[in-house]
């Protein structure tokens, strides 16, 4: 049978000097020679710029106009070329919500796999959320008290696009006659209209119904019809309160706390993810970090008291005002206000930089007329600066604030990107955020002794089959130091490129050109021969690997290498050798022949420097005075 080949005629890319080659299909190849030899000019300028120039030719005009043409490679002639893909050292993007986990897609397999077998846990007392019955959510209900003016609402829709005409008419006939669309009541009989392309929350209105003794019997028939179209889920929304609307009590037959009798939504893959509202950090927007001010920066003389200015970006005089504020803070936590910042007490600068939280705090104004007391929460300094720095729409300003901030982890979710909830699901005692903060390595030996049930292993097989496919390809590559939650931008060039390769291992493409650019580079030895496997692996799933590379070890498990020179730049741009491992070393023009074969070799120095000590520089030399020189300083000297 006649083997498949590339072949290349008279190729003129840069400093290549009309280079012919034929290059046998499924093979690994390797292009080597000294840097400037041409190597990259005939593997990426010439070989996948022409292949990336057809694809888009084989496009329609249409598509076409959107992506623009791309230049012809100089050469005379390219056939057998097959579809292209190009791995080449450059980094992932400076997007920080890359992972390694979300650019391999593990962390896609992984929210799944929390959502259907994770046992969740409440947030706040760390008590595993059990079913809650309908007696126990009717009970709940009526201990917001008597007289308590109530709607009961059933979910049908959570942040879903669409016009649902279908959902409102349906609702209709069934008897239903009103429902909150995003926040508002509206009436289904004026059919309402809703924008396609935006995320909609729809929630029937099952009753509405002030609690007492005698509406047991219709708040229990409200509970039970909500249940079922709401699908174990109902949201009771309260009377307002001194003119605000009161949070939605969320109630579930499903998942709830019964020791803090609180009700959670069921898991969804969208819970576990940090680039989506149902999952992220609401204080670090899924960042699991966050440019605020720091308390170090914001106090740089410790031995001011705080109405003296202590906090620097107060900037001007402390008010009658504001000073009335503060004193009630400081009556209420202990402290005095005039005493240096320095000694007052961890609890006291907390306070007042950070708020009291749910502590009530009364405030004493005294004017002429006599004592005026109001009461409150105090949110402190710090709010008070986050709320100038965001409504500050001068650079200046912004750049002054900007001066007390720094980068730091999320105090609310410690860096782990995801709100409480999410961080509450364990699977095998570990949670996401703990998974994710494995090294590739660990998490592999982490789910290889995973133990399940059989139903949990039925649900998970396909799930966790994908997962250990992919970490394996990653440890393959000699990646198992990274953890899945470091991000893209901190990856070097070599780490993404093994990163992709472990891609397009898992992808199972066949009939491929794979090009790379010295993927061994920055890696072990030991590792290295991981690297090859993963090639060679490649290669006989029915692709042609062309690799670009210095490495010895490369070199010799090649099925092909071309060695490019023979010397760099202008005086490179041939073909010097090409064949097997001992056609090159038979060439006698070939450089990288006489060190394959030991003929040459870069001799190892006797002597080495000390681990840890400097390398001596030599002293600069004085200038010799000149005859010259010494006329002018003394013709200088007779001036003065």
């Amino acid at each position: 049978m006649h083997e498949k080949t590339i072949t290349v005629k008279g190729a003129r890319e840069h400093n290549l000097r009309g280079v012919s080659l034929t290059l046998p299909q499924n093979k690994l190849i390797c292009f080597t020679g000294v840097s400037g030899s041409g190597k990259s000019s005939l593997a990426f300028d010439t070989l996948f710029a022409e292949g990336q120039r057809r694809y888009i030719e084989s496009l329609s005009a249409y598509a076409r106009q959107f992506l623009g043409q791309l230049p012809k490679p100089d050469v005379d002639l390219i056939s057998g070329l097959s579809p292209t893909i190009s791995i080449q050292q450059q980094t992932s993007g400076w997007n920080p919500r890359s992972t390694v986990g979300t650019v391999t897609q593990i962390h896609d397999f992984l929210r799944v796999l929390f959502a259907r077998l994770g046992k969740q846990h409440c947030p706040t007392c760390g008590k595993a959320i059990t079913a809650q019955t309908r007696e126990q959510i009717v009970a709940r209900i009526q201990s917001l008290g008597n007289g308590q003016s109530t709607t009961i609402l059933a979910p049908v829709v959570r942040g879903q696009k669409g016009e649902f005409r279908d959902l409102f008419s349906d609702m209709l006939k069934r008897g239903y006659a009103r429902a909150r669309v995003d926040g508002k009541i509206v009436r289904l009989a004026d059919d309402p209209s809703l924008n396609r392309n935006i995320r909609h929350h729809i929630e029937i209105v099952i009753d509405r119904l002030t609690l007492s003794a005698s509406s047991r019997t219709r708040l229990h028939e409200a509970v039970e019809q909500g249940l079922v179209l709401g699908e174990g889920a109902i949201l009771v929304q309260t009377a307002e309160k001194n003119g605000e609307q009161a949070d939605d009590l969320n109630l579930s037959s499903k998942y709830a706390c019964t020791k803090c009798d609180r009700s959670f939504e069921p898991p969804t893959p969208q819970m576990f993810s940090f680039n989506s509202p149902a999952g992220m950090c609401q204080a670090c927007d899924g960042l699991g970090e966050r440019f605020d001010f720091d308390p170090e920066l914001l106090v740089p003389n410790p031995k001011k008291s705080f109405l003296k200015l202590a906090v620097e970006p107060m900037r001007t005089r402390i008010g009658r005002w504001r000073r009335h504020i503060y004193r009630g803070v400081a009556e209420t936590v202990g402290f005095d206000l005039n005493t240096p910042w320095k000694d007052l007490p961890k609890k006291a600068r907390d306070a007042l930089l950070f708020g009291t939280g749910d502590l009530h705090v009364t405030y004493t104004w005294r004017t002429r007329g006599g004592v005026w007391k109001h009461g409150g929460e105090f949110e402190g300094v710090i709010a008070d600066l986050r709320s100038k720095y965001r409504k500050a729409k001068s650079s200046m300003v912004r750049a002054y604030y900007e001066k007390y901030m720094r980068r730091k982890p999320c105090d609310r979710c410690n860096g782990a990107r995801l709100n409480r909830q999410a961080q509450s699901v364990f699977i095998g005692k570990k949670t996401l955020p703990e998974v994710s903060g494995m090294t590739i390595g660990e998490a592999a030996d982490f789910f290889a002794q995973l133990k399940l049930s059989e139903l949990e292993q039925f649900i998970a097989e396909d799930v966790l089959k994908e997962i250990n496919h992919r970490l394996g390809f990653l440890v393959d590559v000699g990646l198992h130091y990274l953890t899945l939650e470091r991000t893209a931008p901190t990856l070097s060039g070599g780490e993404s490129q093994r990163i992709r390769l472990a891609s397009q291992i898992g992808a199972g493409l066949v009939g491929v050109l794979y090009i790379l650019d010295e993927p061994s580079i920055g890696l072990h030895a030991k590792d290295n021969t991981r690297l090859l496997k993963s090639l060679e692996r490649l290669r006989d799933a029915g692709n042609t690997v062309i690799v670009v590379e210095h490495d010895e070890e490369t070199m010799r498990a090649a099925d092909v290498l071309v060695d490019f020179g023979p010397g760099p730049g202008v005086r490179g741009g041939e073909v010097v050798a090409s064949g097997s491992v001992s056609d090159v070393i038979k060439n006698k023009k070939s450089v990288t022949g006489q060190f394959l074969s030991g003929q040459e070799e870069i001799a190892v120095p006797k002597s080495r420097r000390p681990v840890g000590s400097e390398p001596k520089v030599a002293a600069p030399k004085k200038r010799a005075k000149t005859a010259t020189a010494t006329k002018r300083r003394k013709k200088v000297a007779r001036r003065g």
